[in-house]
């Protein structure tokens, strides 16, 4: 499967972050990893690009963060945990709808099997 990269994400990849959150809390390299596992290895992200999402939505006030609980028993630093927000899903959803709007009106054009 040919890697997915560069202009082919610009406009894409704060709903997909919005996405792996909806599957629960989780840190940076764990939102990664999950990008990576539904995007079936085609989708290799690099830290430096995931932060500046992941802080624009938090400023926007769908995802909500917080340092992990010291007590947690893991060995290292803290990790920054994120977790979806109510005003997060629902955009989650409208850019589902929107999507799947997008990929019907695309795919006609294109002639693509429905």
């Amino acid at each position: 499967m040919q890697r997915i990269e560069g202009d082919q994400l610009r406009g894409h990849l704060e709903g997909m972050v919005l996405s792996a959150l909806s599957r629960g809390e989780a840190h940076g390299f764990e939102v990664l990893r999950r990008l990576e596992e539904l995007g079936c290895g085609a989708l290799r992200l690099k830290e430096g690009t995931l932060y500046p999402v992941l802080y624009r939505l938090e400023e926007a006030g769908m995802v909500r963060a917080g340092w992990e609980d010291e007590s947690s028993g893991r060995r290292g630093p803290r990790r920054r945990i994120y977790q979806l927000t109510e005003k997060g899903q629902r955009e989650l959803a409208r850019r589902r709808e929107a999507w799947a709007q997008f990929v019907t009106i695309v795919g006609g054009i294109l002639g693509a099997p429905a």
